[in-house]
Protein backbone atom coordinates (compact mmCIF):
# COMPACT_ATOMS: atom_id res chain seq x y z
CA UNK A 1 0.00 0.00 0.00
CA UNK A 2 1.44 3.42 -0.94
CA UNK A 3 2.56 5.80 1.78
CA UNK A 4 1.77 9.52 1.75
CA UNK A 5 4.61 11.71 3.04
CA UNK A 6 4.08 15.19 4.49
CA UNK A 7 7.01 17.54 3.97
CA UNK A 8 7.92 21.21 4.27
CA UNK A 9 10.16 23.59 6.12
CA UNK A 10 9.77 23.90 9.91
CA UNK A 11 6.82 25.65 11.55
CA UNK A 12 4.45 25.76 8.57
CA UNK A 13 1.77 23.48 10.07
CA UNK A 14 2.99 20.05 8.91
CA UNK A 15 2.34 18.37 12.23
CA UNK A 16 -1.04 20.08 12.52
CA UNK A 17 -1.88 18.81 9.03
CA UNK A 18 -0.77 15.31 10.04
CA UNK A 19 -2.82 15.38 13.27
CA UNK A 20 -5.86 16.70 11.42
CA UNK A 21 -5.68 13.69 9.09
CA UNK A 22 -4.84 10.99 11.61
CA UNK A 23 -5.93 12.35 15.02
CA UNK A 24 -2.56 11.13 16.27
CA UNK A 25 -1.46 13.54 19.03
CA UNK A 26 1.92 15.05 18.19
CA UNK A 27 3.90 17.92 19.62
CA UNK A 28 2.86 21.18 17.95
CA UNK A 29 4.68 24.41 18.82
CA UNK A 30 5.43 27.77 17.10
CA UNK A 31 9.17 27.20 16.63
CA UNK A 32 11.37 25.21 14.23
CA UNK A 33 12.23 21.53 14.69
CA UNK A 34 9.33 20.64 16.96
CA UNK A 35 9.31 17.37 15.03
CA UNK A 36 12.59 15.44 15.02
CA UNK A 37 11.61 11.84 14.35
CA UNK A 38 8.94 11.12 11.73
CA UNK A 39 5.36 10.71 12.95
CA UNK A 40 3.39 7.83 11.46
CA UNK A 41 -0.35 7.34 11.46
CA UNK A 42 -3.44 6.17 9.60
CA UNK A 43 -5.70 8.53 7.65
CA UNK A 44 -8.71 7.68 5.50
CA UNK A 45 -9.54 8.42 1.88
CA UNK A 46 -13.17 8.59 0.77
CA UNK A 47 -14.64 6.32 -1.90
CA UNK A 48 -18.27 6.41 -3.02
CA UNK A 49 -19.58 3.04 -1.87
CA UNK A 50 -21.61 0.80 -4.19
CA UNK A 51 -24.08 -0.16 -1.44
CA UNK A 52 -26.76 2.40 -2.29
CA UNK A 53 -26.47 1.76 -6.01
CA UNK A 54 -27.10 -1.95 -5.36
CA UNK A 55 -29.70 -1.39 -2.64
CA UNK A 56 -27.94 -3.34 0.10
CA UNK A 57 -26.75 -2.72 3.63
CA UNK A 58 -23.02 -3.40 3.68
CA UNK A 59 -20.92 -4.87 6.46
CA UNK A 60 -17.38 -3.56 5.87
CA UNK A 61 -14.34 -5.27 7.29
CA UNK A 62 -11.32 -3.24 6.12
CA UNK A 63 -13.03 0.16 6.03
CA UNK A 64 -16.13 1.92 7.32
CA UNK A 65 -19.19 3.18 5.45
CA UNK A 66 -20.93 6.40 6.50
CA UNK A 67 -23.98 7.44 4.49
CA UNK A 68 -22.78 5.64 1.39
CA UNK A 69 -19.17 6.82 1.64
CA UNK A 70 -16.37 4.37 2.37
CA UNK A 71 -13.52 5.65 4.52
CA UNK A 72 -10.52 3.54 3.55
CA UNK A 73 -7.37 3.57 5.75
CA UNK A 74 -3.98 4.51 4.32
CA UNK A 75 -0.60 5.22 5.90
CA UNK A 76 0.74 8.76 6.36
CA UNK A 77 4.17 9.88 7.53
CA UNK A 78 5.08 13.37 8.78
CA UNK A 79 8.77 14.12 8.20
CA UNK A 80 10.68 16.71 10.22
CA UNK A 81 11.11 20.16 8.65
CA UNK A 82 13.80 20.82 6.05
CA UNK A 83 16.03 23.90 6.05
CA UNK A 84 18.24 25.34 3.27
CA UNK A 85 21.21 23.07 2.49
CA UNK A 86 19.54 20.08 4.13
CA UNK A 87 21.00 17.97 1.32
CA UNK A 88 24.47 18.90 2.58
CA UNK A 89 23.51 17.60 6.03
CA UNK A 90 22.48 20.91 7.61
CA UNK A 91 19.83 20.59 10.32
CA UNK A 92 20.02 16.78 10.27
CA UNK A 93 18.90 17.15 6.67
CA UNK A 94 20.27 13.84 5.43
CA UNK A 95 18.29 11.98 8.08
CA UNK A 96 15.08 13.87 7.28
CA UNK A 97 15.49 13.36 3.55
CA UNK A 98 16.24 9.70 4.08
CA UNK A 99 12.90 9.37 5.90
CA UNK A 100 11.21 10.31 2.60
CA UNK A 101 12.48 7.22 0.79
CA UNK A 102 9.47 5.18 1.88
CA UNK A 103 6.87 7.73 0.71
CA UNK A 104 5.28 7.21 -2.72
CA UNK A 105 3.62 10.63 -2.99
CA UNK A 106 4.37 13.83 -1.10
CA UNK A 107 2.20 16.62 0.25
CA UNK A 108 4.29 19.77 0.64
CA UNK A 109 2.73 21.97 3.31
CA UNK A 110 3.55 25.59 2.49
CA UNK A 111 2.87 28.66 4.64
CA UNK A 112 0.74 30.55 2.12
CA UNK A 113 0.50 33.54 4.45
CA UNK A 114 4.23 34.24 4.06
CA UNK A 115 4.55 34.32 7.85
CA UNK A 116 7.66 32.15 8.26
CA UNK A 117 11.13 32.80 6.90
CA UNK A 118 13.41 30.31 5.11
CA UNK A 119 14.43 28.75 8.44
CA UNK A 120 10.87 28.46 9.75
CA UNK A 121 11.05 31.41 12.14
CA UNK A 122 7.89 33.50 12.56
CA UNK A 123 7.90 36.81 10.65
CA UNK A 124 5.09 39.28 9.81
CA UNK A 125 2.50 37.94 7.36
CA UNK A 126 3.41 38.64 3.77
CA UNK A 127 7.16 38.79 4.44
CA UNK A 128 8.08 35.50 2.72
CA UNK A 129 7.17 34.56 -0.86
CA UNK A 130 5.72 31.01 -0.70
CA UNK A 131 7.01 30.32 -4.21
CA UNK A 132 10.53 30.35 -2.77
CA UNK A 133 9.58 27.57 -0.36
CA UNK A 134 8.37 25.35 -3.19
CA UNK A 135 11.59 25.93 -5.16
CA UNK A 136 13.71 25.35 -2.07
CA UNK A 137 12.16 21.97 -1.21
CA UNK A 138 12.36 20.83 -4.82
CA UNK A 139 16.04 21.83 -4.92
CA UNK A 140 16.86 20.08 -1.63
CA UNK A 141 15.24 16.83 -2.68
CA UNK A 142 16.81 16.90 -6.15
CA UNK A 143 20.29 17.67 -4.87
CA UNK A 144 20.09 15.00 -2.17
CA UNK A 145 19.34 12.28 -4.74
CA UNK A 146 21.95 13.77 -7.12
CA UNK A 147 24.56 13.70 -4.37
CA UNK A 148 23.78 10.06 -3.57
CA UNK A 149 24.10 8.99 -7.22
CA UNK A 150 27.15 11.13 -7.85
CA UNK A 151 29.25 9.28 -5.29
CA UNK A 152 29.44 6.19 -7.51
CA UNK A 153 28.64 7.70 -10.91
CA UNK A 154 32.03 7.16 -12.60
CA UNK A 155 32.38 3.65 -11.19
CA UNK A 156 28.83 2.75 -12.27
CA UNK A 157 29.48 4.02 -15.82
CA UNK A 158 32.64 1.95 -16.11
CA UNK A 159 30.71 -1.06 -14.83
CA UNK A 160 27.89 -0.89 -17.37
CA UNK A 161 30.36 -0.24 -20.22
CA UNK A 162 32.29 -3.32 -19.17
CA UNK A 163 29.07 -5.36 -19.05
CA UNK A 164 27.84 -3.94 -22.34
CA UNK A 165 24.54 -2.86 -20.72
CA UNK A 166 22.56 -0.63 -23.10
CA UNK A 167 19.27 -0.39 -21.20
CA UNK A 168 19.48 3.05 -19.55
CA UNK A 169 16.07 2.65 -17.93
CA UNK A 170 17.21 -0.52 -16.18
CA UNK A 171 20.45 1.20 -15.12
CA UNK A 172 18.57 3.99 -13.35
CA UNK A 173 15.84 1.69 -12.04
CA UNK A 174 18.48 -0.29 -10.17
CA UNK A 175 20.24 2.79 -8.84
CA UNK A 176 16.99 4.49 -7.78
CA UNK A 177 15.52 1.33 -6.27
CA UNK A 178 15.72 2.79 -2.77
CA UNK A 179 13.52 5.75 -3.72
CA UNK A 180 10.40 3.85 -4.89
CA UNK A 181 10.73 5.23 -8.44
CA UNK A 182 8.81 3.22 -11.10
CA UNK A 183 10.32 2.39 -14.50
CA UNK A 184 7.75 4.44 -16.40
CA UNK A 185 8.83 7.60 -14.54
CA UNK A 186 12.44 7.00 -15.58
CA UNK A 187 11.46 6.51 -19.23
CA UNK A 188 9.29 9.62 -19.12
CA UNK A 189 12.07 11.73 -17.59
CA UNK A 190 14.61 10.54 -20.17
CA UNK A 191 12.29 11.61 -22.98
CA UNK A 192 11.33 14.90 -21.34
CA UNK A 193 14.98 15.91 -20.84
CA UNK A 194 16.08 14.66 -24.29
CA UNK A 195 18.72 12.42 -22.72
CA UNK A 196 17.38 9.03 -23.81
CA UNK A 197 19.86 8.71 -26.70
CA UNK A 198 22.83 10.47 -25.10
CA UNK A 199 25.56 8.11 -23.81
CA UNK A 200 25.77 8.21 -20.02
CA UNK A 201 29.52 8.95 -20.06
CA UNK A 202 28.72 12.20 -21.91
CA UNK A 203 26.14 13.41 -19.39
CA UNK A 204 27.20 16.64 -17.71
CA UNK A 205 26.40 17.39 -14.08
CA UNK A 206 23.63 19.72 -15.31
CA UNK A 207 22.19 16.84 -17.34
CA UNK A 208 22.14 14.64 -14.27
CA UNK A 209 20.47 17.29 -12.11
CA UNK A 210 17.82 17.99 -14.78
CA UNK A 211 17.09 14.30 -15.16
CA UNK A 212 16.79 13.71 -11.41
CA UNK A 213 14.48 16.71 -10.99
CA UNK A 214 12.22 15.39 -13.73
CA UNK A 215 12.22 11.81 -12.51
CA UNK A 216 11.27 12.94 -9.00
CA UNK A 217 8.44 15.12 -10.32
CA UNK A 218 7.04 12.08 -12.12
CA UNK A 219 8.02 9.19 -9.86
CA UNK A 220 7.53 10.82 -6.46
CA UNK A 221 4.91 13.50 -7.24
CA UNK A 222 4.29 16.44 -4.93
CA UNK A 223 1.02 18.22 -4.16
CA UNK A 224 1.17 21.72 -2.66
CA UNK A 225 -1.02 22.23 0.41
CA UNK A 226 -1.21 26.03 0.69
CA UNK A 227 -1.72 26.20 4.44
CA UNK A 228 -3.09 29.06 6.59
CA UNK A 229 -5.46 29.88 3.72
CA UNK A 230 -7.75 31.79 6.11
CA UNK A 231 -5.12 34.52 6.63
CA UNK A 232 -5.86 37.49 4.37
CA UNK A 233 -2.31 37.66 2.96
CA UNK A 234 -2.61 34.03 1.85
CA UNK A 235 -5.41 34.56 -0.65
CA UNK A 236 -3.33 36.50 -3.19
CA UNK A 237 -0.37 34.18 -2.66
CA UNK A 238 -2.53 31.13 -3.40
CA UNK A 239 -3.66 32.62 -6.71
CA UNK A 240 -0.04 33.39 -7.62
CA UNK A 241 1.02 29.84 -6.72
CA UNK A 242 -1.74 28.33 -8.85
CA UNK A 243 -0.67 30.52 -11.76
CA UNK A 244 3.09 30.08 -11.48
CA UNK A 245 3.52 26.47 -10.36
CA UNK A 246 2.72 24.69 -13.61
CA UNK A 247 4.21 21.37 -12.45
CA UNK A 248 2.08 21.16 -9.30
CA UNK A 249 -1.49 21.00 -8.05
CA UNK A 250 -2.10 23.68 -5.39
CA UNK A 251 -4.86 23.17 -2.81
CA UNK A 252 -5.88 25.91 -0.32
CA UNK A 253 -5.75 24.41 3.17
CA UNK A 254 -6.42 25.32 6.80
CA UNK A 255 -4.92 22.48 8.82
CA UNK A 256 -5.73 24.18 12.11
CA UNK A 257 -9.40 24.50 11.17
CA UNK A 258 -9.59 20.81 10.25
CA UNK A 259 -7.92 19.78 13.50
CA UNK A 260 -10.40 21.86 15.53
CA UNK A 261 -13.34 20.33 13.64
CA UNK A 262 -12.02 16.75 13.93
CA UNK A 263 -11.31 17.20 17.66
CA UNK A 264 -14.78 18.66 18.31
CA UNK A 265 -16.36 15.83 16.33
CA UNK A 266 -14.37 13.22 18.26
CA UNK A 267 -15.66 14.70 21.52
CA UNK A 268 -19.25 14.56 20.27
CA UNK A 269 -19.63 18.34 20.21
CA UNK A 270 -20.39 18.62 16.49
CA UNK A 271 -21.49 16.44 13.59
CA UNK A 272 -18.70 16.53 11.02
CA UNK A 273 -16.94 14.15 8.68
CA UNK A 274 -13.55 14.88 7.07
CA UNK A 275 -14.00 16.89 3.89
CA UNK A 276 -17.53 18.10 4.72
CA UNK A 277 -18.61 21.55 3.55
CA UNK A 278 -20.17 22.36 6.94
CA UNK A 279 -20.83 21.05 10.46
CA UNK A 280 -23.72 20.93 12.93
CA UNK A 281 -23.34 21.86 16.58
CA UNK A 282 -24.72 19.30 19.05
CA UNK A 283 -25.98 20.73 22.33
CA UNK A 284 -24.07 23.18 24.51
CA UNK A 285 -20.51 24.21 23.67
CA UNK A 286 -18.18 26.76 25.22
CA UNK A 287 -18.20 30.35 24.02
CA UNK A 288 -14.54 29.98 22.97
CA UNK A 289 -15.31 26.98 20.75
CA UNK A 290 -18.41 28.69 19.34
CA UNK A 291 -16.27 31.67 18.26
CA UNK A 292 -13.65 29.37 16.73
CA UNK A 293 -16.28 27.40 14.81
CA UNK A 294 -17.94 30.54 13.49
CA UNK A 295 -14.54 31.84 12.33
CA UNK A 296 -13.88 28.54 10.53
CA UNK A 297 -17.27 28.59 8.86
CA UNK A 298 -16.93 32.21 7.70
CA UNK A 299 -13.23 32.29 6.72
CA UNK A 300 -12.60 28.72 5.57
CA UNK A 301 -15.68 26.65 4.73
CA UNK A 302 -17.73 29.44 3.12
CA UNK A 303 -14.68 30.63 1.15
CA UNK A 304 -13.11 27.34 -0.03
CA UNK A 305 -15.90 24.77 0.41
CA UNK A 306 -13.85 22.70 2.88
CA UNK A 307 -10.71 22.94 4.97
CA UNK A 308 -8.81 21.41 2.05
CA UNK A 309 -7.00 18.83 4.20
CA UNK A 310 -9.05 15.81 3.09
CA UNK A 311 -9.12 17.10 -0.49
CA UNK A 312 -5.33 17.36 -0.57
CA UNK A 313 -4.94 13.78 0.67
CA UNK A 314 -7.39 12.36 -1.86
CA UNK A 315 -6.07 14.29 -4.83
CA UNK A 316 -2.56 13.10 -3.95
CA UNK A 317 -3.75 9.50 -3.70
CA UNK A 318 -6.23 9.21 -6.55
CA UNK A 319 -4.92 11.77 -9.04
CA UNK A 320 -1.16 11.93 -8.52
CA UNK A 321 -0.71 8.26 -7.63
CA UNK A 322 -3.57 7.31 -9.98
CA UNK A 323 -5.16 4.74 -7.69
CA UNK A 324 -8.65 3.28 -7.97
CA UNK A 325 -11.00 1.38 -5.65
CA UNK A 326 -12.23 -2.16 -6.38
CA UNK A 327 -14.80 -4.17 -4.39
CA UNK A 328 -14.19 -7.97 -4.37
CA UNK A 329 -17.00 -10.39 -3.40
CA UNK A 330 -17.34 -14.17 -3.36
CA UNK A 331 -21.07 -14.45 -4.09
CA UNK A 332 -22.40 -12.44 -7.04
CA UNK A 333 -25.99 -12.63 -5.79
CA UNK A 334 -25.64 -11.85 -2.09
CA UNK A 335 -22.55 -9.64 -2.69
CA UNK A 336 -20.92 -11.30 0.30
CA UNK A 337 -17.85 -13.24 1.35
CA UNK A 338 -17.85 -16.80 2.75
CA UNK A 339 -18.80 -15.44 6.17
CA UNK A 340 -21.86 -13.67 4.77
CA UNK A 341 -20.44 -10.16 5.13
CA UNK A 342 -21.93 -7.91 2.44
CA UNK A 343 -19.37 -5.90 0.43
CA UNK A 344 -16.76 -6.69 3.09
CA UNK A 345 -13.69 -5.12 1.50
CA UNK A 346 -12.54 -2.39 -0.81
CA UNK A 347 -9.03 -2.52 -2.26
CA UNK A 348 -7.06 0.53 -3.36
CA UNK A 349 -4.99 -0.49 -6.39
CA UNK A 350 -3.06 1.26 -9.19
CA UNK A 351 -4.92 2.24 -12.34
CA UNK A 352 -4.27 -0.26 -15.11
CA UNK A 353 -4.17 -3.31 -12.84
CA UNK A 354 -5.50 -6.46 -14.54
CA UNK A 355 -8.01 -8.92 -13.16
CA UNK A 356 -5.32 -11.53 -12.57
CA UNK A 357 -2.97 -9.06 -10.92
CA UNK A 358 -5.84 -8.04 -8.66
CA UNK A 359 -6.45 -11.70 -7.77
CA UNK A 360 -2.90 -11.85 -6.43
CA UNK A 361 -3.64 -8.75 -4.35
CA UNK A 362 -6.62 -10.46 -2.74
CA UNK A 363 -4.70 -13.72 -2.09
CA UNK A 364 -1.69 -15.35 -3.71
CA UNK A 365 -3.61 -18.63 -4.13
CA UNK A 366 -6.30 -16.84 -6.13
CA UNK A 367 -3.68 -15.42 -8.45
CA UNK A 368 -1.97 -18.75 -9.00
CA UNK A 369 -5.22 -20.61 -9.71
CA UNK A 370 -7.01 -17.74 -11.52
CA UNK A 371 -9.47 -18.80 -14.23
CA UNK A 372 -11.45 -15.63 -14.86
CA UNK A 373 -13.25 -12.81 -13.08
CA UNK A 374 -16.92 -11.84 -13.13
CA UNK A 375 -18.24 -8.29 -13.37
CA UNK A 376 -20.94 -8.37 -10.69
CA UNK A 377 -22.97 -5.62 -12.31
CA UNK A 378 -23.19 -7.23 -15.76
CA UNK A 379 -22.45 -10.88 -14.83
CA UNK A 380 -19.97 -10.95 -17.73
CA UNK A 381 -16.80 -13.02 -17.61
CA UNK A 382 -13.57 -11.05 -17.62
CA UNK A 383 -10.25 -12.44 -18.80
CA UNK A 384 -6.96 -12.19 -16.96
CA UNK A 385 -5.89 -9.12 -18.96
CA UNK A 386 -9.05 -7.12 -18.29
CA UNK A 387 -8.07 -3.76 -16.78
CA UNK A 388 -10.14 -2.92 -13.76
CA UNK A 389 -12.04 0.36 -13.46
CA UNK A 390 -12.74 2.56 -10.47
CA UNK A 391 -15.53 1.09 -8.30
CA UNK A 392 -15.65 -2.22 -10.17
CA UNK A 393 -17.30 -5.05 -8.21
CA UNK A 394 -15.46 -8.28 -8.98
CA UNK A 395 -15.73 -11.98 -8.22
CA UNK A 396 -12.55 -13.99 -8.80
CA UNK A 397 -13.13 -17.52 -10.06
CA UNK A 398 -10.25 -19.93 -9.44
CA UNK A 399 -9.67 -23.60 -10.23
CA UNK A 400 -10.70 -26.10 -7.60
CA UNK A 401 -8.21 -27.54 -5.23
CA UNK A 402 -6.46 -24.22 -4.57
Amino acid sequence: MPIVGIIGKPNVGKSTFFSALTLVPVKIAPYPFTTINPNKGIANVRVKCVCKELGVVDNPRNSKCINGVRYVPIEVIDVAGLVPDAWRGRGLGNKFLDDLRQADVLIHVVDASGGTDAEGNIVPYGTRNPLEDVKFIEHEFTMWVYQNLERTWDRDIRGIEHQGLTDIVEFFYQRLSGYSIPRWAISNALEKTGLSSKPLRLWSSDDRVSFIREVLLKGKPILIAANKADISQAKENIEIMKRELKDYIVIPVSAEAELILRTAQQKGLIDYNPGDRDFTIRGQISEKLARALEYIRKNVLDVYGSTGVQDALEIAYFKLLNYIAVFPVEDVNSLSDHDGRVLPDVFLVPYGITAKEFAYKVHSDLGESFLYAVDVRTKQKLGENYKLKHRDIIKIVASRGR
